[in-house]
């Protein structure tokens, strides 16, 4: 958290109001116009992928040797068409998981036994690792094997958990041996797939667990469109859904950018950061597929107002205003008006008319949620509130574990959690919410993770002498430490929540497969946010991400 400005520091609120330091929105309206060339056959595209669709459960729900059955499996979850088979594929890996008889499982093929692996745990079946010791030599490495089961290796053994071995020596050897054969076939000129692959989806840079689904399906479709043995059913229709996706999310975007527009009028406030193109992109990686479209559009007002109030506390707003914000968040009506400055009156008011509009949109049956919602803002900017005061104190948390008892919550990741859910259908109960709201430990580690990755690429960037300390300067001051090798071990770190998140997640019972899946989904949003840097804040660099997604068809 940085300071604010001298001038604010002094009590103007009039400062607040005329200070900028973001670059403009590099989007600006062209999504209140834009429509995807595709949309005029939209009705034709929507049928002809109805009949696809059924014709690929035939060819998932029929004969098929297991290596074919997991290809497949993998094959549409890349290219996020594995929501329409939800049931099919859960009662196909039970089977696999049950059948230690499988005359078409050979545990001496590492391209196999990785694949289950992989698909396996993912799907929430903790499967040992152990059965990677046989392809264990005995000087300790592993014996060597063509690049595909390489990389089938890489991907399965970040499904790790805290003990295994075997998975962190796998991940050393799998990447050394890639990234040679890799460079052997470039340099040959080879036109492997692999190769192609690992240029254009960065494979090892992100493994496969860890990528964004829609992104993965963009990357991912002109790579199996080279494959020999692809299915033409299956890339036809995932052309189609992609094509179909995209033209949906372009009139969410439209929706979200005349509210943007609208706030802006009614707020007045001139130190908001024009994100609302990058807000609904990072908002859509975690709830891309198809019925999600209300959590997409829930998600990306909340993150537009949450990234407005981060910005008050953390850098525009007087001590005295966040108190004031502060006061006023629990309240939810007009009464609260006169504690607020004048600046923030506008941006007060559109908060609740926003909130209203999410109980009409849920209708009776519903409604109910948002109040799960106002309660996990309220809490949001309670840990704002306490980030103010360690810095007005000039106070540096003693330990790193000292400042995320607080920061963890304060990045926001549990109050995004939530918008999901709350936009989501049926799947959610109040008794999900209930849950949410008593900040479990596979939801703070969520934070602590997204924490931990936006300090790394944030701290140098941010910090001025008179700050609120990041979690780096806090790693520094207890370990002291430079700030380039805390931000070494701070990854390090990151790595083993990862291995928290995995067993968390192995151990969550009762609870909806949408749940844990939605907050993995935010993990992938925010590696690839802060992989490099702050690309929120630094948004050019995800302009092209951004055209791919909402603006070029996949031709057909």
């Amino acid at each position: 958290m940085a300071p604010p400005p001298p001038a604010l520091l002094a009590g103007s609120s009039k400062a607040a109001e005329e200070t900028t330091s973001f670059h403009p929105s590099l989007w600006g309206d062209f999504f209140l116009t834009y429509q995807p060339p595709t949309a005029p056959q939209q009705a034709c595209m929507k049928e002809r992928a109805e009949v696809l669709r059924e014709d690929v459960r035939k060819i998932l729900m029929g004969p098929c040797e297991l290596p074919e059955t997991l290809g497949l499996i993998l094959t549409l979850q890349r290219l996020a068409l594995d929501y329409y088979y939800e049931n099919e594929i859960d009662k196909l890996l039970h089977c696999i998981y049950n059948d230690d008889d499988d005359s078409d499982y050979d545990d001496k093929d590492l391209n196999l036994v990785s694949l289950r692996f992989y698909l396996l745990r993912k799907n929430g079946y903790d499967v040992s690792s152990d059965v990677f010791l046989d392809f264990k030599t005995e000087e300790g490495s592993f014996a060597y094997a063509d690049t595909a089961s390489l990389l089938s290796l890489y991907d399965a053994a970040y499904l790790r958990k805290h003990g295994e071995e075997v998975l962190d020596e796998a991940i050393s050897f799998a990447r050394r041996r890639c990234l040679l054969q890799a460079g052997i076939d470039l340099l040959e000129h080879t036109e492997s797939p692999f190769a192609r692959e690992l240029v254009s989806s960065c494979s090892l840079g992100t493994p496969l667990f860890r990528r964004v689904g829609i992104l993965e399906a963009r990357n991912y479709i002109p790579i199996y469109e080279k494959e020999a043995a692809r299915n033409d059913a299956v890339l036809e229709l995932a052309k189609l859904n992609f094509n179909l996706q995209q033209i949906a999310f372009c009139e969410e975007l439209k929706h979200c950018t005349l509210w943007w527009k609208d706030f802006l009028a009614k707020s007045k406030m001139a130190f908001v950061r024009d994100r609302i193109v990058e807000v609904y992109f990072w908002m859509n990686g975690a709830c891309y597929d198809p019925p999600y479209s209300r959590s997409r559009i829930i998600l990306t007002k909340i993150t537009s107002l949450v990234t407005i109030i981060d910005d008050m506390f953390d850098t525009y707003g007087t001590t005295e205003d966040c108190t004031k914000f502060h006061e006023a968040i629990g309240r939810w009506d007009e009464s609260a008006l006169p504690l607020l400055p004048q600046y923030m009156k506008g941006f007060y008011l559109f908060q609740l008319e926003t909130f209203r509009s999410f109980e009409d949109e849920l209708g009776p049956e519903n409604s109910y949620r948002v109040h799960y919602l106002k309660k996990s803002m309220e809490r949001l900017v309670q840990q704002y509130y306490r980030e103010i005061k360690w810095r007005d104190e000039d106070y540096v948390p003693k330990t790193m574990t000292e400042h995320l008892q607080v920061s963890m919550e304060s990045i926001g990741s549990v109050a995004l959690a939530c918008a999901a859910y709350v936009g989501m259908g049926d799947v959610i109960t109040k008794e999900t919410l209930d849950w949410v709201l008593s900040y479990p430990q596979f939801l703070t580690t969520y934070g602590t993770i997204v924490r931990l990755s936006n300090d790394v690429v944030s701290t140098k960037r941010e910090q001025t002498k008179d700050h609120s300390p990041s979690t780096v300067h806090c790693y520094m001051k207890e370990h002291g430490t430079t700030m380039d090798d805390a931000c070494e071990k701070i990854k390090e770190l990151i790595e083993d929540s990862w291995k928290d998140m995995l067993e968390q997640s192995l151990a969550l019972k009762g609870l909806p497969k949408a749940v844990p899946r939605t907050v993995f989904d935010f993990l992938r949003t925010a590696d690839n946010m802060y992989k490099n840097c702050d690309a929120f804040t630094s948004s050019e660099v995800l302009r092209e991400m951004i055209r791919l997604l909402f603006v070029e068809p996949i031709p057909e």
